[in-house]
This record gives structure tokens, C-alpha cells and sequence, in this order.
């Protein structure tokens, strides 16, 4: 696709405007990708209020302060650094970091690896040193608020550093841990000048948390940082305001070796000189008994509560703002309540955790996948935004958007959520790919998903009559077309919400899966949350989606027909005719829509569709089904017999739903078992051994299908939505094998922990790093828990009348 007549040419141009021209960041960079860095641990930070990763090897390196833009530098002076004294020596003082740097020359570096493990369970991860012959063992706990259910403290931009001391000494030992921070990102803006340090203390409750705020003053997207420490009886606090991140580090050096304590100067510094850096220490100290145990609690918050985008044009309040204000000096009572609330986010943490730990029927890297996968949710990119005060009913619906009476509601009460495709695919809230992860949002924060769907919802009803070329055909259309699904809300570069569709390849007014997938979940949230509120707001837009998917059915038998260009998720991948993948997603939300008529009592839309599924099934068996799988498409060409691996998709959501049996039964049982078999056989085990997962495209004789970019991809996120397929199917082994293979190759053969990407390829050419769709491992779980009882039966949910 990429080679298309003149494509080059067009998207050369384009991008040489963007980013040489404008100066703006690329929606999709296909000139500068983003180099691997198998580097990444757990990431910092709730939901939508930034994030900062930090590597596992303890380094602070992939920053994500500004919404949706990335930052991949490792800040050198961002360390933690440990004193032991004795009877008043200082015994041992090193740099937990294995670097040697050019800069800090004065600080000791190089602790020796061998003598630290990191382990990560999204969102903890722990850090431990044993320090060479000291009979210390020091382990940090990092903690960050990713709570399920929870919409006040998951949205905070804080993350704690939880250090266990462990003396096996036969004598006391004074252990400081000092925690130093540069006034920045490491980005130029460093050096931009205006940016200064303070102390702060803040009490509340008896409870004393002390440290120093960092005020990063750039003209644009202002923020603190804060980094702190819980004082409490044995705990002393102490700090050092402002020392030259690119001097040697001297005077913040010997000053901790003098006495395990820093100097904590009063008042503020001076603020940088252009050209001049600043940086911050705040270090806490205990005695540690001989053969005992003591807690240190140090913190990093982060304050950015008013955020622009690209266009600069409206200012947004981030989520956290509700509870802690945007005044931009929430730093200390941010880094108080964490100090004083991780206890309780851990024990939140391990009720949801523990019962898929302790399964013994699940295996290891299963529970790894599954949580560890989840980093996206915070970091891809993600913003969580407060509503206007101001903002009324009329303004959010647009011209067309009357009828959702519970948008406004909704949104007050639970914000806007967006996340990116990808961290090199800047678009938010890809609705295609979110098909995919919304499982994770509708099983962990549903109202967030909820809230998703409103604003698609509102986009739908509403058209964007601004004319555009796109790249690929090169053909001029309108931005947005009124009901039909957006691909996307927006560019962080640009206004997202306000300005949607920033995917400029093809027009998707002509994809044949968006509408039907804004159906599917429409249903599949109502079925796992009950909300008839939205349902009954949903219904009409629902109609008029596939309303306008309608006119895809030339032929009037009940099925659509693909147009011969690449028409759906597979952007590159041509598909002709009736196809397994857009004719089964078609059939699975004509199916639901009788579902919902049903539900809502609209005896005349349910009959009009019960009609259109018959005559539909009938098609797709007679033109799709050969005895063992379902044709990728009808149209007779080479590669028309290729087995896809996602061939199921419309089966995977009926499944979830507890649509796949009885009278809403739309693909015949042994048809889907026969396929799902074929699969396994074929895209899986003939496929690099068995060992990488599902090959999207495999031809009947065994050879991956080459016709286009993406047949002989492997798509991380689709392989997990396969995998619960076939445990919904009863194929548990199958599945769990399946999805094994994508995580191994990612996880461990790749290291690429933390930024799975879409996709991968068998000579292990990888594609868009840190991705959505793996978000789809959720309905592996729900799967499981479905088999297990756990989920929602498919019992007949409440009728809900389509008038209150």
C-alpha cells in the first residue's frame, strides 16, 4: 500500500509541509519511526493526567507531561542514591544505577547489576538491591493509582517509591535513600530559562509529607514536579533546593556523605539563566535496628492541571483538577495523598489481582500479559478532561445531537477520556482499534468506555463538510460525513474532539467496519453494565449507522460487499465482494440490533432486521464457507481462499455478549469450531513453529499470504481477541497456546516490554511501537471468567421501553 501509484509522492509532500513547514509532529511518521529502545519498565502515573516511565533498569526515560506527545530521554540526574552509616561513618553511598554518565562526575556510578532484579505487575513494579558486601537488602515498591472502578484517584499523576531496608547486620544502620530529579524532561526546554525550586512541607490530618517543588515555567502547558517524603517518628526529611544537573554533582554529594542528611537550605532558588539547568534532591532517613526492618516512602507527583493542544485554540482541565483544583499548586497536596493513600490503592490492587494470581489453572505469563498490557490504558498517550463549567447541553450536541439526552450528564459526571492508536500513531480514540481494547475499559472503568461512546455517538450524528485530499487515493472528500462512525477523534497536535478524522490515508466514510463496530459495543456494554439509560440514547444512532451501512448491500441479499480497496481495519489489505471479516461483523450487529429492538420493545425494527439476518446468514454460508473456513472475501481472486486468523471477529463479540447460542445463533456452531481449528492448524502451528502467534493471511497449502503488507503480519491484539474466541469456543488450550507465542516473541524474544507494538512479522521487522489493540487481552479474561460463571449469564437482560 505504501507503494500505491504516487502515494510516495503525496505523502512525501504532505509530510515535508507538516513538519518542516508547520513544524508540527506527523499523525503517522513514516519517514522517522521511533527507534527500539528494549529498555521500558512499569509507567508512572494514573489515567489521563501524564505519564513518565521509568526503565527497568531505574532510569526515568519515556515522558508524556504534554497530552499525546512523546519524549524519549533518559534524565540522568533522576536517580535514587542510598547512604549507610555506622556509629556515625558513612560506610557505603552509590548511585542505584548501573550507568556511568558524563555529567554527576562527582557522585559514585556503576552499581554492579548483577546485584539487582526488577520484577513488573502493571501498575506496581519492584526494584531490588542487594548490596555488595554490605548485608543490606533495599527493595523499592513503586506503586501508581490504576484502580479499577475508581474515578477520582486512578486520574492523579502521582506514583510512590515504597523502600523496604533490610539490615542483616549485627549492628544499627543509618540508611538514607535520596531521591534527585532535574527541573524538566530532559527536552530543550530545560535550558529555556525562568524555571526555579522550593522546599515545601504540607500537614494534614497529623500526617507531614516534606520535599521540593520544581516549577517548569514554559509558556505553553506549564507544570510542577514534586518529589517528597512521608516524615513520621524515626523518619527524618531533609533536601537540597537546587544544585547543576550538568556540573559534577559535588556539593549534593558530599553533603549526603557528610551525614546521611542534606543541608535543606530555606527559601526558593533563583530562577535558570537561558541556557542554565536546575535540578532538586530530597532525601529520607531512618535507623535500622541490627537484624531488622524499616520503611522509607518517597513520592513523585506532577502537576499540569490547564493543558492545550496543539492548536493552542481551547484550554482543557484535566480530570484530577475535580478534586485537587486547577490553580497549578496542587504539588503538595497531590504528594501528600499519596504518601497516605497507597496503602489503601494496594489493597485495591491485590483484591482485583489476587484471584487471577492464585489461580493455578491460569499459566505464568498469562497473569504477566494480562496485566502488564494494561500500561496503555495510562500511557498511550491518554487525557482525561473535565467538561467546561459553562459548557451547556446545546454546545456538546451540536447541530444534530438533541436526542442524547444523558450526554451532558455523562459527561459532567465522568469527564472525556481519549487515548492514542499507537505512541507513533497519533490519532485519538481509533475507532476500528478500539473495538479491540475497549474490552479493557468496559471491564475495569465501564463509565469511561460510556463516556467514549457518547462522544462518538455525537460525532456520528454530526458532519464535517470541510473538503480534504487523501494521501492515498488522492481523491478530495469531506472530513466527516453525518451517520457514519469517525475513524478518530482528533490529532493531540491539532483539537481533538473539536476537529476529528486526522487519519488522512483513506476517506473511512467508505469502511465497512466502523458503523457496524460502534453497534456491537453499543450492545456488548449494555450486556455487561446494565445501563438502559444508554441503551435508550445509543438506539437512534445505532439505526441511523446502519442505516447508512445499508447502502454497502448492492446486491440486497442481506450481506454487505467490500469495494475492492482496502476498506476496513486492514488499511492495506484489499478485500473485494463478501468477506468473512466485514460480512460476519455485518451479520453479528444486524444480529444485535434485533437484540436491542428486542429489549426496547421496537417490534418493527427488530422484524425488519430478523428479515435482513436470514436472508444474510444464507449468503455468507453459500458464498463464504468451503467446507473448512470462511473465504477471505468472495471475489474469486488469487488469494480470495487465504485463511484469515480474525475471520471470527463478528463470533468473537456475539460470544461475549452470550449471543452465540439458541435462536441468536448467526454462524453455525460446527462452522466456527471447524474455522478455529483451521486456524490453529494453519496460521498458528504452521506458522514459525507454532511459536509467534497467529499470521493474519495464510494460504491452504501452509505459506503465509504475501499479497499485501499486513496478510503476513502478525497483529498482537488480534491474535489475543482469537485466543478468547476459542476459550469461548471451548478451545481453551488452543487459545492460551495462541496468544503464548505473541507474548513470548514481545515480551521476551523482542524486549519490547511495555510498547508491544501492532504488529510483527516472522523475520521479526516489527511495526508502530506501544499500541492499543493489545488492550483486547480483557476478553481473554472475561472469557475465562464467562466459563468460569463469572461473567453476566446470557440470561435476558430487563426489557427497557424506548420511551421512559
Amino acid at each position: 500500500v505504501l507503494f500505491h501509484t504516487s502515494f510516495p509522492c503525496r505523502y512525501f509532500r504532505w509530510w515535508y509541509k507538516k513538519t518542516r513547514i508547520e513544524k508540527k509532529p506527523a499523525f503517522i511518521d513514516l519517514l522517522c519511526a521511533v527507534p527500539l529502545q528494549q529498555i521500558y519498565g512499569c509507567p508512572l502515573g494514573g489515567i489521563g493526567g501524564g505519564t513518565i516511565t521509568r526503565s527497568w533498569r531505574g532510569e526515568f526515560c519515556r515522558w508524556q507531561l504534554n497530552p499525546g506527545i512523546y519524549h524519549y530521554e533518559t534524565v540522568i540526574a533522576d536517580q535514587f542514591t542510598v547512604c549507610l552509616r555506622c556509629k556515625g561513618q558513612t560506610i557505603y553511598q552509590q548511585v542505584l544505577s548501573v550507568e556511568r554518565p558524563d555529567t554527576l562526575q562527582g557522585w559514585n556510578w556503576g552499581y554492579c547489576g548483577h546485584y539487582a532484579f526488577y520484577h513488573a505487575l502493571y501498575p506496581r513494579a519492584w526494584m531490588v538491591y542487594d548490596l555488595p558486601g554490605q548485608n543490606v537488602v533495599l527493595t523499592c515498591r513503586q506503586v501508581s493509582p490504576v484502580i479499577p472502578h475508581d474515578y477520582k484517584d486512578s486520574s492523579l499523576p502521582v506514583g510512590v517509591f515504597i523502600w523496604e531496608v533490610e539490615n542483616g547486620r549485627d549492628e544499627d544502620v543509618d540508611v538514607s535513600i535520596m531521591f534527585s530529579m532535574q527541573n524538566g524532561t530532559g527536552a530543550k526546554e530545560d535550558r529555556g530559562g525562568g524555571h526555579w525550586n522550593e522546599p515545601f512541607a504540607f500537614e494534614k490530618e497529623g500526617e507531614r509529607v516534606a520535599g521540593v517543588l520544581l516549577h517548569h515555567c514554559t509558556h505553553v502547558n506549564p507544570f510542577t514536579l514534586a518529589i517528597s517524603a512521608r516524615e513520621k517518628a524515626g523518619t527524618g526529611v531533609t533536601h537540597f533546593t537546587a544544585f547543576n544537573p550538568a556540573g559534577s554533582g559535588r556539593e549534593v554529594w558530599q553533603d549526603l556523605l557528610q551525614d546521611g542528611r542534606l543541608d535543606s537550605p530555606a527559601g526558593k532558588s533563583s530562577p535558570t539563566e537561558k541556557g542554565e539547568m536546575t535540578a532538586a534532591a530530597v532525601c529520607a532517613s531512618c535507623r535500622v535496628p541490627a537484624h531488622g526492618h524499616r520503611t522509607l516512602e518517597l513520592a513523585l507527583a506532577w502537576d499540569m492541571p490547564r493543558v492545550h493542544f496543539g492548536s493552542k485554540e481551547k484550554l482543557h482541565l484535566r480530570r484530577y483538577t475535580r478534586f485537587f483544583g486547577s490553580g497549578g499548586d496542587a504539588a503538595p497536596a497531590l504528594s501528600h495523598h499519596a504518601l497516605t493513600h497507597y496503602e489503601e490503592w494496594e489493597k485495591k490492587i491485590e483484591a482485583w489481582q489476587n484471584p487471577i494470581l492464585e489461580d493455578s489453572q491460569l499459566p505464568s505469563w498469562y497473569k504477566s500479559a494480562l496485566f502488564n498490557e494494561l500500561y496503555f490504558v495510562t500511557d498511550g498517550g491518554t487525557i482525561w478532561v473535565e467538561l467546561p463549567p459553562d459548557c451547556s447541553a446545546k454546545d456538546l450536541q451540536g447541530p444534530a445531537g438533541a436526542g442524547l439526552s444523558h450526554l451532558l450528564p455523562v459527561l459532567r459526571e465522568y469527564g472525556r477520556f481519549a487515548y492514542l492508536e499507537g505512541q507513533e500513531y497519533r490519532m485519538y480514540n481509533t475507532y476500528d482499534v478500539h473495538f479491540y481494547a475497549s474490552f479493557a475499559l468496559v471491564m475495569l472503568w465501564p463509565k469511561l468506555q460510556i463516556s467514549l461512546q457518547y462522544d462518538i455517538a455525537v460525532t456520528v450524528v454530526n458532519e464535517d463538510v470541510q473538503p480534504r485530499q487523501y494521501l492515498m487515493c488522492g481523491q478530495t472528500a469531506q472530513v466527516k460525513l453525518k451517520n457514519v462512525v469517525p475513524h478518530d477523534i482528533g490529532d493531540p497536535g491539532d483539537e481533538p474532539w473539536q476537529r476529528v478524522n486526522a487519519y488522512l490515508m483513506h476517506d473511512t466514510a467508505d469502511w465497512k467496519d466502523l458503523n457496524l463496530k460502534f453497534v456491537l459495543q453499543v450492545y456488548r456494554d449494555y450486556y455487561l453494565t446494565h445501563d438502559a439509560l444508554y441503551l435508550r440514547d445509543m438506539w437512534p444512532v445505532c439505526q441511523a449507522v446502519m442505516e447508512s451501512e445499508l447502502k454497502f448491500d448492492t446486491d440486497n441479499d442481506g450481506l454487505i460487499e467490500n469495494g475492492g480497496f482496502a476498506d476496513q481495519t486492514y488499511d492495506a489489505w484489499v478485500v473485494n465482494g463478501a468477506s468473512a471479516y466485514c460480512g460476519g461483523l455485518w451479520l453479528a450487529a444486524v444480529c444485535m440490533m434485533c437484540k436491542m429492538a428486542e429489549v426496547l420493545g421496537d417490534t418493527e425494527t427488530q422484524q425488519k432486521y430478523m428479515d435482513i439476518l436470514s436472508r444474510g446468514k444464507e449468503a455468507f454460508e453459500r458464498m463464504l464457507w468451503n467446507g473448512k473456513y470462511y473465504n477471505y472475501d468472495s471475489s474469486g481472486s488469487d488469494t480470495s481462499s487465504s485463511i484469515m486468523s480474525d475471520q471470527c471477529a463478528g463470533q468473537w463479540f456475539l460470544g461475549a455478549c452470550g449471543l452465540d447460542q439458541g435462536e441468536f445463533e448467526v454462524f453455525p456452531k460446527s462452522h466456527v469450531v471447524s474455522a478455529l481449528k483451521t486456524i490453529f492448524e494453519k496460521n498458528v502451528m504452521s506458522f514459525a513453529g507454532g511459536t509467534m502467534g497467529a499470521v493474519n493471511g495464510m494460504r491452504p497449502d501452509g505459506v503465509p499470504d504475501t499479497s499485501s503488507v499486513q496478510s503476513n503480519e502478525v497483529w498482537i491484539g488480534v491474535v489475543y481477541a482469537l485466543a478468547a474466541t476459542m476459550i469461548q469456543e471451548g478451545m481453551v488450550e488452543e487459545g492460551f497456546r495462541t496468544a503464548e507465542g505473541c507474548y513470548r516473541m514481545v515480551w521476551e524474544q523482542m524486549g519490547m516490554s511495555f510498547q508491544t507494538p501492532e504488529a510483527y512479522r516472522e523475520k521479526k521487522v516489527y511495526r508502530s511501537l506501544a499500541y492499543m489493540r493489545p488492550l483486547s487481552i480483557w476478553s481473554m479474561q472475561l472469557a475465562l471468567e464467562r466459563r468460569a460463571g463469572q461473567a453476566p449469564a446470557p440470561t435476558q437482560p430487563p426489557q427497557v421501553p424506548i420511551h421512559p
